[in-house]
């Protein structure tokens, strides 16, 4: 017995090194963001990351303990490499989680669930890069041989040279392997294990994500429910609906600034097009020259911000008006999109012909479901261009896309509604025009690609002007979601989120900036109010030209939100059950934030 004993104690130091090593290769690996933090807080984060790490090694220490104890009644050669081999195997699973969340960490903000397996496809392989795939590999390698070379030498021959014993040690060893059910369970209260134990940083996102356990964070979504149910419990109902429409006041009027009651309307969704690459928002000058001029031709909205991080929640946000969610996307589950409002459907009932055009894979993410059920007629994807101009790993690149867009438009019936989804701002960057940023860095290729994609833009709008339908015509240039380049910025930071909204056209009276602080869900009912059809339907849009308009802004992360409000901006995170920040904001205005989750949650749960 004292030898099964001493090898479940070598495996228990065995599986707790190897979670700490990985974190700290986590650590070292985003040496950028870990740079954010003291000594110190690296060291806590292992010492609160200990606790999930004990229970994840605590499911790899129950099937050894049982393996332990079945062997002490029926030893054989059959023990050893049954034991030998579950451990081979479940150091290259655990490697390929920890080496994966390397990488995804840097472009996601979160820590690896089973997000990514949704995005899986001829799509989400156009965003890998090659050079941090070869690097992610070669970590992999060496961190699996060199776990695997520490157990064959330290443990295997232990395992090896263990002999038969009796039924009282058999049931000894059955009562060790079961109290790995505490560290498993993480606390003996009603609170079984969850990411929020390990949460120990008031501010820091980052270190609270790198206390995590990935490997213990990828099994349980993995175990999860198929549909998120999401709480619906910070205050009674009728309080929270009370605080959540004081944010949506009726709307006595607008300012108009639309010159026709029908025109035409265009939206150009930029991938990834930040504010920090646009100049009039405060953005480095140089990236978006054409863009930095428009500006100044249109109505510029220079606090506007996505609701998401993705283009999914972008896609759903702009053309539903409804909020992104922090742990899932409402696009998943068809059977809620259906139940969505849709711009689409609005403006046909108006008498609008429409067409979605995106030189991708119109099946990625579900947004075929969407698009089709939302109620677009006709929808042109990378399947509709020759396959000779197919350079981009993700499709057919920006500049083939507008002039598509622009055929398709001069033989369209008006009034139009068309939707160009850009893709060449998405990663790997690789554009097809000669180098402008220099750089071969992450940032350099992205600021690029940025510069391609708004010259790509600038000319469909100078052939745009030329057109018969130019001057009853609205163009509505936002972006999908945000970008952490430049600067590398966190998940929660509000600059990641903010994004430029642009109205210009010759439909459009007059050039002016609108200060109002507003969301990609609000674009719905601003339109609508111009066209004198707003519509109640769109509960999370309002009206940002409305003269008693609320300005605020709401977006959504991997388990937390920011709110903000004039001169007031807060951040929630939710597995921690606490403000990160609360820059000036009253307890008032901490409750209408949590109050607006809680409406959303009971919104989406109820579709």
């Amino acid at each position: 017995m004292r030898e099964r004993l001493v090898v479940l104690l070598r495996l228990t130091i065995f599986w707790l090194g190897y979670m700490i090593v990985a974190r700290a290769l986590f650590l070292l690996y985003n040496h950028d963001l870990s740079a954010q933090l003291t000594f110190n807080e690296m060291l806590l984060t292992e010492l609160h990351g200990l606790r999930m790490d004990g229970s994840m090694a605590g499911y790899f220490l129950a099937a050894a303990g049982l393996l332990l104890t079945f062997s002490a009644l029926y030893h054989g050669r059959w023990f050893p490499i049954t034991l030998n081999s579950l451990t081979i195997l479940l150091l290259v699973f655990s490697g390929i989680i920890v080496m994966v969340d390397l990488e995804l960490y840097r472009h996601w903000g979160f820590r690896m669930n089973t997000t990514p397996l949704f995005y899986m496809g001829s799509g989400a392989m156009g965003s890998i890069d090659v050079r941090a795939a070869l690097k992610v590999f070669a970590i992999f390698v060496l961190f699996t041989t060199a776990s695997g070379w520490t157990y064959l030498k330290w443990i295997a021959p232990k395992v090896r040279d263990l002999h038969s014993t009796t039924r009282k040690s058999a049931l000894v060893l059955f009562a060790v392997s079961a109290l790995f059910f505490l560290p498993i369970r993480g606390s003996f209260t009603v609170a079984p294990m969850n990411t929020g134990f390990v949460f120990f940083h008031r501010t820091k996102a980052y270190a609270n994500h790198a206390a995590i356990n990935v490997i213990w964070n990828f099994l349980y979504s993995v175990r999860g429910k198929s549909s998120i149910r999401y709480p619906e419990n910070f205050f009674p109902k009728p309080e929270a609906e009370k605080l959540f429409a004081g944010l949506y006041p009726p709307n006595d009027s607008t300012k108009k600034i639309f010159q026709s009651d029908r025109p035409n309307v265009i939206f150009i969704i930029i991938e990834s097009f930040t504010a920090d690459v646009i100049e009039p928002l405060g953005g480095r000058p140089g990236i978006a020259p054409r863009l930095n001029q428009l500006c100044r031709e249109g109505i510029l909205f220079d606090n506007f911000y996505a609701s998401g991080d993705r283009t999914d929640k972008g896609l759903i946000s702009i053309l539903s008006g409804y909020p992104a969610q922090p742990q899932t996307s409402i696009i998943k589950y068809p059977s809620k999109t259906q139940r969505l409002p849709s711009l689409t459907q609005s403006l046909k009932e108006l008498g609008y012909r429409n067409s979605f055009i995106y030189g991708g894979d119109v099946d990625f993410a579900n947004f075929r479901s969407y698009l089709t059920s939302s109620g677009f007629d006709h929808l042109t994807t990378m399947d509709d261009f020759p396959d000779d101009i197919n350079e981009s790993k993700w499709g057919i690149h920006d500049q083939y896309i507008m002039e598509r867009s622009l055929a398709e438009l001069d033989t369209t019936t008006t009034p139009f509604f068309k939707v160009i989804l850009t893709l060449s701002s998405h990663e790997p960057f690789d554009v097809p025009m000669e180098r402008h940023i220099p750089g071969d860095d992450v940032e350099s290729m992205f600021l690029n690609s940025c510069y391609y994609t708004d010259q790509c833009i600038g000319k469909f709008i100078d052939e745009a002007k030329k057109a018969a339908w130019w001057n009853n015509t609205v163009i509505i240039l936002t972006a999908d979601h945000g970008h952490r380049h430049p600067g590398n910025k966190e998940l929660k930071d509000k600059r990641r989120f903010q994004i430029p909204l642009l109205m210009l056209g010759g439909a459009i009276r007059s050039d002016t900036v609108i200060h109002t602080i507003a969301s990609q869900t609000d674009i719905a009912n601003t339109l609508l109010a111009q066209l004198d059809k707003p519509q109640p339907d769109y509960k999370f849009s309002k009206n940002i030209l409305a003269h008693n308009v609320v300005p605020f802004a709401v977006y959504y992360f991997t388990d937390g939100y920011g709110f903000l409000l004039r001169d007031k901006f807060m951040v929630y995170d939710n597995p921690g059950n606490q403000f990160l920040e609360r820059n000036q904001a009253t307890e008032e205005e901490l409750n209408v934030s949590r109050a607006y989750q809680q409406i959303l949650y009971s919104d989406y749960n109820a579709k």
